[in-house]
């Protein structure tokens, strides 16, 4: 174990990898593991060495991977581990999270080692599940949903709804085109129907065509059309509506003809309102991610020319710019599955009694790392015998973000105060600042979703703190407000209701 603590170059680059690097010995015994990996599985430095790799399984494929991996010691070539099958990692307080594991035997002084490289795939298993059920949502809509390649009308996938419609199986689409399925179009035609949207001129485009079935009968229907991509290849997105019954309604029903028409155009406007979320929502991750990526980049470039020793200042500064970026955008990613979490009601409240004044501790010792030049935080005065029965981590996020946004928009050697205030049956917190302030037009918005006021777009930020404190503050009968003047600061308010604890007694879920 000795031989590999202190070895530098293992140190030095199992320490800058992002993967968790574990090194085995024949004997399946932890000899090292960096940084990543103590702290993806739960431990502190060094108390992974000497344990056994069976240690970080789940009992239950224990003795399997005992069997394999005696196995892969005696074939000793690189591999991936569990290929087809779902991996899962064992954490010291006993959770367990997906993983994917590649194995790099190597020999050392002549004794056989396995290097593990562990990449933690929670993210990507949510990520798969958002597709999963969008891909569903796709499939069963009752409408006929197609997508199509621009240039050669080729159907790339069709939904459930139109295969159901048209009785053609989706084999039997891959081979046609949407000039087969449309007797009133020309391929003239239907090319000019969407030079508009190639040009950029338009971003939908609407019309009335006729669908013909295989066998042989035909419909009207109603033409969604929009240009998207699938990676970089342009494709056509057409949603379509089978207008039947609308077409063959008589003057008796024209009444419910104009009812549904009504509808459509309000669904056409929700769509319409979808995509501009949408390309908002694109623009602004491409921005925010763009802008850490390309620091990670150059200082991971520039790390491999400091090699000398006395360059070692030089690598920590760009080690310790990697680490920012990267954690920023973890920060993002963390608001993104709060924003699905909290959309999907999938959020649970932990209610519990905790002293105000520990968690405030905690939250300010956080935030002075973000401090700017001459900033401070000051601390509300008597607030050690105050206890508050709330969710304790959704009140330390709501607290944290207003902090950060008030070290963020104020300059530098300003006062950052927070105030803490009994209002009857309420207990209020104040974070106050001197900074930039919110202008007047734009307050009415600042808690909407990716808004930003019009006098911070050009530094880093995504819109979404505010809104996910907002939804919180309301699931848990709280509240957050704020008053601002521009130039002048702002001060947040949020007001959390005390409870009468002996009478609470079941957590909100």
């Amino acid at each position: 174990m000795k031989l590999f603590e202190k070895n530098n170059v293992f140190r030095i680059l199992t320490e800058v990898i992002s993967e968790g690097i574990l090194i085995v010995n024949d004997q399946q015994i932890i000899v090292a593991s960096n940084v990543v990996a103590n702290r993806m599985f739960g431990y502190q430095k060094g108390e992974l060495s000497g344990m056994p790799l069976e240690a970080l399984l789940p009992e239950n494929v224990r003795e399997q991977h005992k069997l394999d991996a005696g196995a892969f010691l005696q074939k000793g070539h690189q591999r991936s581990m569990g290929q087809g099958l779902d991996l899962v990692g064992l954490l010291k307080d006993g959770s367990e999270f997906p993983l994917e594991i590649g194995l790099n035997p190597f020999t050392l002084l002549q004794k056989n080692y396995v290097m593990a490289i562990i990449v933690d795939i929670s993210e990507r298993k949510r990520t798969e599940q958002t597709i999963d059920h969008w891909f569903q949502i796709f499939n069963e809509s009752l409408n006929e949903i197609y997508i199509f390649d621009v240039e050669t009308f080729v159907f790339i996938n069709v939904n459930r709804g139109a295969q159901l419609n048209l009785g053609y199986t989706m084999e039997e689409l891959n081979q046609m085109s949407v000039l087969d399925i449309k007797t009133d179009l020309s391929e003239k035609s239907l090319k000019r129907l969407i030079a508009p949207l190639i040009n950029k001129k338009r971003e939908k485009v609407d019309f009335e065509t006729i669908h013909k079935r295989k066998d042989g009968s035909i419909y009207p229907v109603e033409v969604h059309l929009q240009l998207s991509s699938i990676g970089k290849k342009e494709v056509c997105l057409a949603i379509v509506l089978d207008i039947t019954e609308r077409k063959n309604y008589t003057q008796h029903l024209e009444n419910k003809v104009e009812e549904r028409t009504l509808q459509l155009r309000e669904a056409l406007k929700a769509e319409k309102q979808l995509n501009e979320l949408k390309t908002k929502f694109l623009s602004l991750v491409s921005h925010e991610f763009k802008t850490p990526l390309t620091s990670i980049l150059t200082s991971a470039s520039l790390l491999s020319k400091y090699t000398e020793t006395e360059q070692q200042e030089k690598r920590d500064k760009h080690i310790n710019t990697i680490r920012e970026k990267v954690k920023y955008l973890d920060n993002i990613l963390t608001d993104f599955l709060s924003i699905e979490r909290l959309d999907t009601g999938k959020v649970k409240y932990n209610i519990t009694l905790f002293p105000l004044s520990k968690l405030i501790n905690e939250v300010v010792y956080n935030s002075n790392t973000l401090l700017k030049e001459g900033q401070r935080i000051l601390y509300p005065k008597d607030i050690d015998g105050i206890n508050v029965f709330f969710d304790e981590k959704i009140l330390a996020l709501a607290l944290s973000n207003l902090l950060h946004n008030a070290i963020k928009y104020s300059h530098e050697g300003t006062q950052i105060e927070l105030q803490v205030t009994e209002q009857g049956e309420n207990l209020q917190i104040d974070v106050v600042d001197g900074g930039l302030g919110i202008p007047e037009e734009d307050q009415p918005f600042i808690f909407e979703r990716y808004f930003r006021a019009s006098n911070v777009l050009t530094s880093q930020g995504t819109g979404i703190g505010l809104n996910i404190v907002k939804q919180h503050m309301f699931n848990l009968g709280a509240e957050i407000d704020f008053t601002s003047s521009l130039g002048q600061g702002s001060t947040f308010t949020l007001t959390i209701p005390f409870k009468n604890y002996e009478d609470e007694e079941d957590p909100i879920g």
